[in-house]
């Protein structure tokens, strides 16, 4: 192989010395091959056994010390050291190594390897009441370094915030309560509900996962440190925080903090046109009444558009309503078969 590659590339205007040089051999080396048979691998390998070779015994009674219950957690260089300090010498290190590469034990321990992730199931909302999510964000207090902590439950499926709530700390029962309070608030039946958090100690406190299973919410949780497994808990934090009103200033109190978030609220779930639902607010696809909206736009685009057609040169905005939300969805399924 080394010599059609050798002989492709002289045919390629390379110097033979070059080329030789570029593959690691030296051109004497070639010439000595291609006097030969045409290159073939002369070499046999060892025909003896080393004198210095390990017996099976000495192989066996490696694999026997290092699978005791004594160094079976330990590697061959904490092995041979330790029995070094006893006035005991069975073998180096590599040569612990190799026996035990031989035997098959080098492959790595299950309980040493480290924890894989998934990404969380997919779920479907095709109505409000069927999936919430979930998070705390900070408030600055009034001392530096202090916070309040915002708890916040979304509907995605309307967009709707369905329940908050501000405290001086993070606490699964405080999360619990209200999580408790929102379905009872919102006549939503928790059993089947899913709620969707992230990693953190309110999320999966002992107190916060027994009133889950009371109720028979469905838990569901992010991959540690993916922000992009709760997006839509993450995207109305940022719209809180980047809202024109919100304060410059450290919220005086927890009572000032309340006031806010409780006006933002209202705003938000009343007033605010989201864009991923056709730009009516949380509260009108809530309620169910976006459809009837939506239509109203569209026949309002059809007649501006009746009478000055050469302004648009391509049909309406589409005001049809959004169907179902995906809460991480899965990706899509390969195409099988022929493509037409």
């Amino acid at each position: 192989m080394i010599l059609e590659l050798l002989d492709e590339a002289t045919l390629a205007g390379a110097a033979v010395n070059a080329a030789c040089s570029a593959i690691g051999l030296s051109a004497r080396t070639v010439r000595r091959w291609r006097d030969g048979d045409g290159g073939e691998d002369q070499r046999v390998g060892p025909l003896t056994t080393p004198l210095h070779a390990l017996t099976d015994a000495e192989r066996a009674h490696i694999v026997e010390i290092a699978t005791s219950p004594e160094f079976r957690d330990v590697s061959p260089k904490q092995i041979v050291p330790r029995l070094a300090d006893r006035g005991i010498y069975v073998a180096s290190e590599s040569s612990f190594y190799r026996v035990l590469d031989d035997a098959g034990l080098l492959v790595h321990r299950e309980p040493s390897r480290p924890r894989t992730h998934h990404k969380p199931n997919e779920y479907v909302a095709t109505a409000p009441g069927q999936v919430w999510t979930w998070d705390i964000t900070y408030l600055r207090g009034p001392v530096r370094g202090t916070f309040f902590y915002l708890y916040l439950v979304l509907d995605i499926f309307s967009r709707k915030i369905v329940a908050t709530g501000v405290h001086t700390e993070e606490s699964a029962a405080t999360a619990a309560s209200l999580v408790e309070w929102a379905c009872e608030k919102e006549g939503v039946d928790p059993r089947g509900l899913v709620l969707h958090a992230d990693n953190g100690g309110p999320m999966k406190g002992s107190t916060m996962l027994a009133t889950l299973q009371r109720l028979g919410v469905v838990a569901s949780f992010s991959r540690p440190s993916v922000s992009d497994d709760n997006p839509y808990v993450e995207a109305i934090f940022r719209t809180l925080k980047f809202r024109p009103g919100y304060p410059r200033k450290p919220f005086a109190s927890i009572e000032q903090a309340t006031t806010w978030v409780d006006q933002f609220v209202h705003w938000y779930n009343h007033e605010h046109l989201h864009s991923a639902i056709r730009y009516v607010t949380p509260n009108t696809r809530h309620e169910g009444r976006d459809p009837a909206v939506l239509a109203a736009r569209h026949a309002l685009y059809r007649s501006a558009r009746r009478r000055a057609p050469r302004r648009w040169s391509r049909d309406t905005r589409n005001w049809t309503p959004v169907g179902s939300v995906v809460l991480n969805p899965a990706k899509a399924a390969a195409v099988e078969g022929p493509l037409h």
